[in-house]
């Protein structure tokens, strides 16, 4: 898989690339070989999961041979506090590769869920690990999963309601190595201008976003809110009005939207 996968990249593409037919969470393996030296644009995919996992502990399905998991490991030479759009370049970057192979551009559903036809299609999840002296990054981790070929059946009974595959959104078959590729080579122009032009992949994440305009649920730590989605701050954050006119900026949380993903 590894060879057809280099296949669909350019014969001089300077990533490195490790395969595995069974891992527990590609994230998990990323963080302790980054830890452990790798380089940056180390890339890690593999054919299951069987810990997969998504942002706020859950867990996701990757089933064998059926979608594309991977994480990348970055190491941007800056304080964390220039890294607060790395999830929405990320995004960003995989609608990119969706609609470079399929022809069908997903959206986002903030911060994290690639959406298509009002199902969850992917989900990235990125951690950072910071210098607590100085705050710099000492590397990011950018995990990404992509339901590829499964039908509603192979997805487990709790989420077959709101998870598809690209297979079934658009009724074509595309191969895991054909996307991976592209979910690799998106990542790696992605990160060519990921310091330098954060207020055009705001502007970007913002086209792709389905969440702004919708009402929206606010799942924290103060219970359960309900709220308009109005914006996106230049670092990421979601820009929510209450209906007593006041405003706020959501930075962590789960953010429900109303017709996706189950939110009736």
């Amino acid at each position: 898989m590894k060879d057809l996968i280099l296949s669909n990249l350019p014969g001089d593409f300077p990533w490195q690339i490790h395969w595995f037919d069974t891992i527990d969470s590609t994230n998990d393996k990323a963080k302790a070989m980054a830890a452990a030296g790798a380089p940056h644009g180390t890339v890690l995919v593999a054919s299951q999961q069987t810990k997969g996992r998504g942002r706020m502990g859950r867990s996701f399905s990757s089933p064998e041979g059926k979608g594309v998991y991977l994480s990348a490991i970055l190491r941007p030479d800056c304080p964390a506090d220039k890294l607060m759009h790395l999830t929405c370049a990320a995004g960003v970057a995989m609608c990119d590769a969706v609609e470079a192979v399929c022809g069908a551009r997903p959206g986002l559903k903030w911060i994290n869920d690639l959406i298509i036809n009002g199902r969850k299609l992917g989900g990235i999840l990125t951690e950072l690990s910071v210098d607590p002296a100085t705050g710099n990054v000492n590397y990011a981790v950018i995990g990404i999963g992509i339901n590829c070929s499964q039908a509603a059946e192979d997805f487990p009974e709790e989420i077959q309601d709101i998870a598809i595959s690209l297979q079934s959104a658009t009724g074509k078959s595309i191969s895991t190595d054909t996307l991976a590729a592209a979910m690799i080579h998106a990542l790696y122009r992605m990160d060519k201008h990921l310091l330098l032009r954060q207020q055009d992949i705001i502007h970007s994440y913002k086209k792709d976003c389905v969440t702004i305009g919708k009402e929206v649920l606010l799942h924290n730590s103060n219970g359960i809110r309900q709220a308009t989605a109005l914006d996106i701050t230049p670092d990421g954050g979601l820009i929510v009005k209450f209906s007593d006119g006041s405003a706020e900026t959501v930075c962590t949380g789960e953010v429900s939207v109303r017709g996706i993903c189950g939110y009736v």
